[in-house]
């Protein structure tokens, strides 16, 4: 009679254990993505400011350091790390929706993340208009991917969890990190796993806050909308920043996917040099700028905040310009900073047309428009903003900002970048292989 409660207590205790398990999985690896992030912002900080170094010698040493550098970057990306080109977002997405290991493991693995770290640090080193936030997030997927392969089952949870723990160290938001992996992640809401999300997110966050103290990353602002006039700011900055998030998408979308031209076929046939171009391009870029346009741009959208005085005029267009060529260049990097720079630009420009209103506030509006235009989430958008500037007041405009920039960004490109890209590599690890044989 005790045989039968036994085997009950048991399977209870297994399916308890295993259930453990899986929490000290997600956990862990928690703690594992934030300890990787605070490093990656602290080497990505170092290699900004050698490279801010090498300008003060001579400005115009960019002429060779960044086209070949961008040429070295990407060689070794194509020789080394295949698969660890770009943002890493898409690359994290397409392993999410794979079911073969192999496949998955291609995308999202340790080797995958050291090869991303080295490779953006790099980027950042050579002047790349290129973000480490991006990165973060394969990083953090390839961390939870490696922790969790003794539980294949659990591989898109896990993928979807470190994906959303490198957001929120990398940002130090997690509010922001936990709606980026429903909203832009996963598309939807996973009841399963989103506790086990909620926890990772949480062991990210306080690994950062233990390593690098509470912070806002675009500093604190109580900048606000005054009612009236000022709030035409609202839906200008929505059409500008979801067209110009439309055109940077589309531009970036055709020369991944390749297009039926000569020059399209010398692009594919010729990435190396392909690379030396654009790495030349975005050095003109930094010479017209006055230097200004190299690296994530955080520093110059947070002193611009900071001290409430407006950024170059021609900023946007050039960081617009720089992140472009460093983005359909091949090398890794991401889009992240470098997009909310583009945006404090963009509505830089148009605060000229709203004198009495505060320039911060329509900087903020430029940003989540721009921000949500790139990557057709606008939940994520305009919570990141607001996490990022600690700035409560300014709500609900940057909520029908990141409204409006989606729907106009939509009329140009149908589909967020990050998703578009994936299916490249979705195709690719799915495409069966391609024999020599003939037939017979």
């Amino acid at each position: 009679m005790l045989w039968p409660l036994s085997t009950r207590h048991k399977r209870l205790f297994r399916l308890t254990s295993a259930r453990w398990q899986r929490r000290a999985i997600f956990v862990l690896g928690g703690i594992g993505v934030g300890a990787a992030e605070v490093a990656l912002a602290q080497l990505a900080d170092l290699a900004q400011h050698a490279f801010t170094l090498l300008l003060a010698k001579s400005r115009y040493a960019v002429l060779a350091v960044t086209p070949l550098g961008f040429m070295l970057s990407a060689y070794l990306t194509i020789r080394l790390f295949p698969n660890a080109q770009g943002s890493g977002i898409p690359q994290a997405i397409a392993a999410r929706h794979l079911t073969d290991q192999a496949a998955r493991e291609s995308l999202v693995s340790i080797r995958i993340a050291i090869g991303k770290v080295i490779l953006t640090l790099f980027g950042l080193l050579c002047g790349g208009s290129v973000g480490r936030e991006g990165p973060s997030v394969q990083v953090g997927a390839s961390i939870m991917f490696a922790l969790g392969r003794v539980s294949p089952r659990r591989q898109p949870g896990l993928i979807l969890a470190g994906a959303a723990a490198g957001v929120a160290a990398a940002f130090n938001t997690p509010l922001a990190g936990i709606v980026f992996g429903i909203e832009e992640m996963s598309r939807a809401f996973e009841t399963r796993t989103s506790s086990l999300i909620i926890a990772a997110v949480i062991a990210a966050g306080l690994t950062s806050l233990a390593l690098m103290g509470n912070y806002a990353y675009f500093g604190s602002s109580a900048t606000a909308l005054a009612p009236g006039v000022d709030w035409l700011a609202v839906p200008v900055c929505g059409v500008v920043g979801g067209l110009a998030g439309g055109i940077f998408s589309r531009i970036v979308i055709v020369m991944a996917r390749g297009f039926a031209h000569p020059l399209g076929r010398s692009v594919k046939g010729h990435p190396l040099w392909f690379a030396l171009v654009c790495g030349f391009a975005v050095a003109i870029c930094g010479i017209v700028s006055g230097d200004t346009i190299y690296g994530t741009g955080y520093q110059q959208v947070k002193t611009a905040l900071e001290q409430g005085a407006p950024l170059p005029q021609d900023f946007g267009i050039l960081k617009l310009l720089a992140t472009t060529f460093a983005a359909i260049s091949g090398i890794p990097g991401g889009i992240f900073s470098p997009s909310l720079a583009v945006g404090a630009g963009l509505g830089s420009n148009i605060a000229s047309f709203f004198h009495d209103a505060p320039l911060g506030a329509i900087m903020l509006l430029g940003m989540v428009s721009y921000f949500a235009g790139v990557v057709q989430a606008p939940i994520t958008a305009f919570v990141i903003v607001t996490e990022m500037t600690d700035n409560h007041a300014m709500v609900v405009p940057l909520m029908a900002a990141a409204l409006i920039a989606h729907a106009t960004s939509r009329m140009i490109c149908e589909e967020g970048i990050y998703h578009a890209l994936a299916k490249g590599f979705i195709e690719r690890a799915t495409r069966p292989p391609q024999t020599n044989a003939a037939p017979s």
